[in-house]
């Protein structure tokens, strides 16, 4: 079988650009260090029912993430993976603790199939409070050291209680994950939809 040296160099080069497009994004919108030590080399792809799409930091409104994204990654088949949607712009004050509040968290995914996966917290859109301006929404995927168990408190859809004052890195070093292997983020603020959400969740 003949290889294209062409095409292999072009596939080579598109590498290296999602990766330092990925580095780069992930530093200078200061998701490294808030939510990871260490920038992911690949990029989770969402499309949303809405039409829109996750783009490294392109803003999107709560009306357009409302429902949950397609997710895609690539996933070595043999391999689980942990998913963690988490918003590290929920509070803005000097505790640390406090910033992060996390909107889904899926393990034991086995390969790419999400739907497989074990659901901890069940998928909640981006809710901005009005007036805390824009916030970071950041996808992050850990590869597994193998299939695990964890000892999280499930949470449905409709359960805010718990995701306050979440660790995507304590979280990741509780169970082992090391390094981010893929991961993706936009931005977004209040907008009409905002109170809706909050009234389905009854706060």
């Amino acid at each position: 079988m003949r290889l294209d040296v062409g095409l292999i160099n072009f596939l080579l080069n598109k590498m290296v650009s999602v990766k330092m497009s990925n580095s780069s994004a992930f530093k200078s919108s200061k998701i490294v260090p808030d939510v990871v030590d260490s920038p992911p080399d690949s990029t989770i792809e969402l499309n949303y029912p809405s039409g829109a799409k996750a783009d490294l930091g392109n803003e999107l409104t709560p009306t357009q993430v409302k429902d949950q994204p397609t997710v895609s990654f690539a996933a070595d088949p043999g391999s689980y993976y942990t998913l963690i949607f988490t918003d590290p712009d929920n509070y803005d004050g000097p505790e640390l603790v406090y910033r992060e509040w996390h909107h889904w968290l899926v393990v034991n995914i086995p390969g790419s199939n999400l739907s497989e996966g074990e659901v901890l917290s069940g998928y909640i859109g981006s809710g901005p409070p009005e007036g805390t301006g824009i916030h970071r929404y950041v996808y992050i995927l850990f590869k597994q050291p193998g299939k695990l168990s964890f000892d999280e408190k499930k949470l449905d859809n409709k359960s805010v209680d718990g995701r306050a004052a979440f660790s995507t890195k304590k979280f990741a070093e509780k169970y082992n994950l090391g390094a981010p292997v893929a991961g993706n983020f936009y931005r977004a603020q209040f907008d009409d939809y905002v109170p809706l959400l909050y009234k389905s969740l009854g706060a």
